[in-house]
């Protein structure tokens, strides 16, 4: 049997490994257009790689993806975050959890996750051939079969039992045609995973300045995030806004990533809450200045551009401030209005929303319904999860479950 695996990413070694090594009498090709095998591992998390997550119930592991989410807890529970950490163990490779979930190796390299996929592809006998495009997929009729031909852009073709489709996404719709033209539906790929630039941002100056713990919000819509908040020269990152970016990716696109997404510095506090502790620090140290005394572990120079936003004159005491200031002061701290105007994608760790429709696919099997003996894994499927080890995972899954399925 010839199994031909289209992608030297995560989910294309994964699925040819787990083919190989399932059926030892099987040919299994792998097929990587570029001379790179396994970019995306080798830049994840920082050069780290961020392999799964710490969080091994299905059904709470499938809350993190914005799309895909019902359809890859039945995935999850054949094939999850707890089999990944044992396949990995089983071959040498020990991961470790980080306080915020995130497994990495504990030689903290992506480079030991790479040497460890390529051993095993070696060792189970997949042939990985670089610099190698496929051009076109044709199913033909052969003694009542469907067997497919490859042609690739050099002209060669190859011939092939079953396939595996793990290309990645794409961030232009026109990436996908050559499945469109295999009958597949595909939703339009938009960006996922972004920071916010605000050009007129009143905090630029602050950049570098983080808080552990805010909640951003996108006013007029139930969208929002609490996590991490970075101020940066363009705007604003981090965690909160990169995750809030992935549950909002076709929101946004819609609206051309203009919008205002209010900031809400202590996620702690309600109004009435805020308003209390600001009255008892008032009258416990009525002559410190507002300016100079950051309140609620703010750093300072965050707590100062908040004053300024509130236009608190920098040598107002405590008991002289008027109480439209502190009206101000509430509302930069609780819903500081961010007018939003563009985005910016990493480029290394680009995700895209989109690709082939899962109600087209056997999720446990990763099984085309469209086309028989054509099995997809990975970002060409119209699955994203929020940052955190959340795409690997998907492609570790779906690649094991495509694998198993063509051996």
């Amino acid at each position: 049997m010839n199994i031909v695996v289209i992608g030297g990413g995560a989910a294309g070694f994964f699925g040819a490994i787990t083919s190989a090594e399932a059926n030892p009498e099987a040919k299994v090709v792998l097929l990587e257009k570029t001379n790179k095998l396994l970019s995306k591992v080798r830049v994840s998390g920082g050069g780290r790689c961020n392999v799964t997550h710490n969080c091994f119930v299905p059904t709470v592991f499938s809350q993190y993806y914005p799309r895909g989410a019902r359809q890859l807890k039945e995935a999850f529970k054949l094939f999850g975050a707890r089999e990944t950490v044992e396949w990995f163990a089983q071959r040498g490779v020990k991961l470790k959890a980080e306080a915020d979930g995130r497994m990495f190796p504990v030689t903290d390299s992506s480079e030991t996750i790479i040497d460890c996929l390529q051993q095993q592809a070696r060792k189970a006998g997949v042939q990985v051939r670089t610099s190698a495009a496929v051009e076109s997929i044709k199913p033909v009729e052969e003694a009542g079969q469907t067997r497919f031909i490859l042609t690739l852009s050099n002209g060669e073709s190859i011939k092939a039992d079953k396939v595996l489709v793990s290309t990645g996404g794409n961030p232009k719709s026109q990436g996908y045609d050559w499945l469109r033209q295999m009958g597949h539906s595909i939703q339009e790929p938009v960006p996922s995973l972004f920071t916010f630039n605000v050009p007129s941002s009143p905090l630029k100056d602050l950049q570098g300045v983080a808080v552990p713990h805010a909640r951003v919000r996108i006013a007029g819509q139930k969208l929002e995030y609490e996590g991490p908040l970075l101020i940066t020269h363009w705007g604003y990152s981090g965690p909160a806004v990169l995750k809030l970016s992935a549950w909002g990716a076709r929101h946004f696109y819609e609206q051309k990533y203009t919008f205002t997404a209010l900031i809400q510095w202590l996620p702690e506090h309600t109004e009435e809450s805020l308003r209390g502790e600001l009255q008892q620090f008032r009258q416990a140290h009525p002559k410190k200045t507002v300016a100079t005394n950051a309140l609620f572990g703010l750093p300072q120079r965050l707590w100062q551009g908040l004053t300024q936003l509130a236009e608190v004159a920098e040598q107002v005491r405590w008991g002289d401030l008027p109480a439209k200031n502190t009206n101000k002061l509430v509302e930069a701290l609780l819903r500081m209005p961010v007018p939003v105007s563009g985005k910016t994608t990493f480029k290394e760790e680009f995700v895209t929303c989109g690709g082939v429709e899962l109600k087209e696919v056997n999720m446990k099997t990763m099984e085309s319904l469209v086309q028989p003996g054509l099995y997809f894994a990975g970002e060409v499927l119209d699955v994203d999860g929020i940052t955190g080890g959340f795409n690997f995972q998907a492609a570790w899954t779906t690649g094991y479950l495509a694998g198993k399925a063509m051996a």
